[in-house]
């Protein structure tokens, strides 16, 4: 989904990107200043996960990745944040926090105060049904430098406040302190789709896509066809360019979007798009003269960044229409202005989704009671003030959670819970230690959802093997998604090579602090 994401694949010819991005130009050869520490590299591989990944290998197709498992460390189950979309799962990586801090909800998300959908660019139906003009501004402008929450900071602003340089490329939060600014076609500002020109910051160096790379001699696959350099071959060829010109800074985050597509469309076993990554891996290792010696001069962190679950290949069932759950409602239809008469706007994210309640006279009871007759739905989740809540089909008690209690779960974090644990599949000792089943770190997880923007809302998780429709929302019948709290979109694996340092918990939220602390600060 990241593709889309980026550089929202719309404008002419069939929607391809047409934005350009540049910074000021660096030599980090002369007077750049460094942490003591490697330079640390960090590879974010969409989509990648631990059982094709271990198929791969065993099949001979993964040499790059079965030598950073064998020099280095192997987590095969990181946590995720949730919902696990791109957009949400990058600003915690970043920020070290979940929604409820960082506020960017979803990929699809209601903004109360503008009585409007913000959707980064989930699929082209939707893109034409709420207006190019719209995604377009939200996806380059609005998400780093409106929508991602001034109150958090990302590694990128925290090195730089350090005198500590880093670099993205094709990252798709990138948010820093140096000033630079994105060049808009001139057709693109004529038809007022962008201004002519956009101040913005980020790192120190940013890289995104044909239009904004360091090595302007070379191709590197930025043609319309290929995504114009959102592409792995781009990722790969930028950070070899960086190496072989000595200009790697102390941290450098490069995003490879290649295998996210193929599972959707086929499911989680698509070897040969593993293999296909592992030659981009090896073209970077092969620029030191040794893969030993590229593990001694730099602290290498590959990292996929959700799971996806498989879908149904049965249209009728795996697919869950909310506009039939709620068709006693009106519900917004996408491409319309909100009017007064819409009691419902749905933001659907794959396997989860938020129902936003406009209508302050329905009450979440009643719309839980009619989402509970679909046996498909694996909970839905509400709050109330501080208080949130969780119902699914099949019980008639609650559980209520809120933190700050006398309940400990696996990562410290204290809760006060109370009612049906099983509705979250947890279980609690005679110590008060909670234990995460098929939902792990849930209560934070989903805290951080309930608590990510303002307005009345429900949450909707679908089960494994089905998916939430709206109007114009893409589907992935026989294929995979994600979106949803479940273990199966929710954990994917970690490789570390060059350092012995780890992260404090399995969990995406304490990347930041130990990326800050390989970096050196």
């Amino acid at each position: 989904m990241k593709k889309v994401i980026i550089l929202i694949l719309f404008l002419l010819f069939g929607g391809f990107y047409f934005v350009g991005l540049t910074t000021p130009t660096k030599d980090l050869t002369e007077a750049s200043i460094h942490s003591e520490g490697k330079p640390v590299l960090f590879l974010l591989i969409d989509s990648l996960m631990d059982e094709p990944l271990q198929k791969a290998i065993e099949e001979g197709k993964a040499p790059a990745f079965e030598f950073l498992i064998d020099h280095g460390h192997y987590y095969s189950e990181i946590v995720s944040s949730y919902p696990t979309m791109s957009v949400t799962v990058d600003s915690t990586l970043l920020t070290g926090t979940y929604a409820d801090q960082h506020k960017i909800p979803a990929l699809a998300w209601y903004r109360q105060d503008e009585e409007r959908l913000v959707n980064y660019g989930s699929g082209p139906s939707e893109v034409w049904a709420l207006g190019i003009k719209q995604m377009a501004r939200d996806s380059l402008i609005r998400l780093n430098e409106d929508h991602l929450s001034q109150n958090v900071s990302t590694i990128y602003e925290e090195l730089e406040d350090e005198r500590i340089q880093s670099a993205s490329i094709n990252g798709l939060i990138y948010r820093g302190n140096s000033p630079g600014y994105l060049t808009i076609p001139r057709l693109a500002a004529w038809l007022n789709l962008l201004p002519e020109n956009v101040n913005i910051n980020g790192p120190t160096l940013l890289s995104l896509g044909g239009f904004s790379q360091w090595n302007s001699n070379s191709d590197y696959s930025n043609k319309i066809w290929k995504n114009i350099g959102i592409n792995d071959e781009f990722s790969a060829n930028e950070l070899v360019y960086m190496i072989q010109e000595n200009q790697l800074p102390s941290f450098t985050l490069a995003y490879f979007p290649n295998l996210d597509r193929p599972v959707h469309k086929r499911g989680p076993m698509v070897l040969k798009e593993i293999e296909a990554v592992d030659k981009e891996l090896q073209k970077i290792l092969n620029t030191y003269p040794t893969w030993k010696e590229a593990i001694q001069k730099a602290t290498w962190i590959v990292y996929g960044d959700s799971g996806q679950s498989k879908v149904s290949s049965d249209d009728d069932s795996a697919l869950i229409d909310l506009n039939d759950l709620l068709a006693q409602y009106a519900v917004w239809n996408p491409g319309d202005k909100v009017q007064e008469r819409d009691q419902v706007v749905l933001a659907v994210n794959a396997r989860m989704a938020y129902i936003n309640l406009l209508d302050n006279g329905i009450a979440f009871s009643e719309i839980v009671s009619q989402l509970k007759k679909d046996p498909r739905i694996g909970f839905i989740s509400w709050k109330e003030k501080e208080m949130n809540y969780v119902a699914a089909e099949g019980s008639n008690q609650l559980l209520s959670f809120s933190p700050n209690g006398n309940y400990t779960d696996s990562y410290g974090q204290t809760w006060d819970i109370e009612g049906d644990i099983s509705l979250l599949d947890l279980t609690v000792n005679d110590q008060d230690i909670i234990t995460y089943g098929d939902y792990p770190d849930a209560l934070a997880r989903l805290h951080g959802a309930l608590h990510s923007h303002e307005g009345r809302y429900v949450i909707v998780d679908a089960k494994p093997r089905y998916e939430f429709i709206g109007d114009h929302t893409p589907t992935h019948v026989g294929g995979a998604a994600h979106g949803s709290l479940h273990k199966e979109d929710s954990v994917s694996p970690l490789i570390i090579a060059g350092t012995n340092n780890q992260p404090e918990y399995a969990r995406v939220l304490d990347f930041k602090k130990w990326v800050l602390k390989l970096v050196g600060t």
